[in-house]
């Protein structure tokens, strides 16, 4: 689909060249800028996605390939260290040879060394050879440092850039993560929401309940109303609360029933 999206777009931008001539390429511009938007907007999130994780994978190979550069240049600068090391080492045991030739020549005494002897001149032209030796021993070693110093900032540049790669790595792999969640949220919201519930039942049973409710209250009232109304004098004598008062009316009551009988 994205193919021929874009095959359409290509046509577009042809056509409108033919009609409209040089003002036909600003129209192509931007029917062609239109096409991309709306074959990018076409695109659904789920692929982007999926797409999004694609490229993080196709990050690995490049960042192993960085960290085997980074460990081969490692031990490329400790080889160079050993053989700075080295040098040094051979720099000072020369340099104390010459020591030993030159206060041997000042003093002009005879020269034997390991049982060989040896004339003034020998010792000078030995003295002059190793000292030139010695000199181009140093500048190596000078230069030698250069490199180790240049090479140890290179790898601590690398080392800083694989970290770099290897934390955006991870914080696109969170990101895309996020991503997901949200997008998950968003299809449970628009699931959620294609529910159509029929409520028309639990409606009319509320109504109903309502209506009941609202009888009773008129009915309480009526009852009421017939039994006592606004202003209107009680003529009633409340019962006596006298417990000696009642037990004297109700056995005088009595003995009137009992003398009637009699008669």
């Amino acid at each position: 689909m994205v193919k021929k999206g874009l095959f359409a777009g290509g046509a577009l931008v042809l056509l409108l060249s033919l009609m409209f001539g040089r003002d036909g390429f600003s129209y192509a511009t931007t029917s062609l800028g239109w096409v991309r938007q709306s074959v990018s907007d076409s695109v659904p999130v789920a692929f982007e996605l999926q797409r999004a994780r694609d490229m993080i994978k196709g990050l690995a190979p490049e960042i192993r390939s960085n960290i085997s550069l980074v460990a081969k240049e490692e031990v490329e600068v400790h080889k160079l260290r050993e053989q700075l090391v080295t040098s040094e080492k051979n720099l000072a045991k020369s340099k104390g040879e010459i020591d030993r030739l030159s206060s041997d020549l000042k003093r002009g005494e005879s020269f034997v060394y390991c049982g060989k002897s040896y004339t003034a001149r020998q010792v000078e032209s030995d003295l002059t050879q190793r000292f030139e030796t010695y000199k181009v021993k140093a500048a190596t070693i000078e230069k030698l440092n250069q490199i180790i110093s240049a090479r140890e900032r290179g790898l601590s540049a690398g080392r800083e850039k694989l970290k770099a790669m290897q934390a955006a790595k991870t914080q696109l792999e969170v990101d895309v993560a996020n991503l997901e969640a949200r997008m998950e949220m968003v299809r449970v919201a628009q699931t959620t929401s294609e529910f159509n519930f029929d409520d028309s039942k639990l409606s009319r049973t509320k109504e109903l309940v309502k209506n009941i409710g609202t009888k009773i209250d008129v009915a309480e009232k009526l009852v009421n109303a017939d039994t006592t109304y606004p202003g209107q004098i009680n003529l009633d004598e409340p019962a006596s609360s006298n417990i000696t008062e009642q037990i004297s009316k109700y056995f005088e009551s009595t003995d009137d029933s009992v003398a009637v009988k009699l008669e």
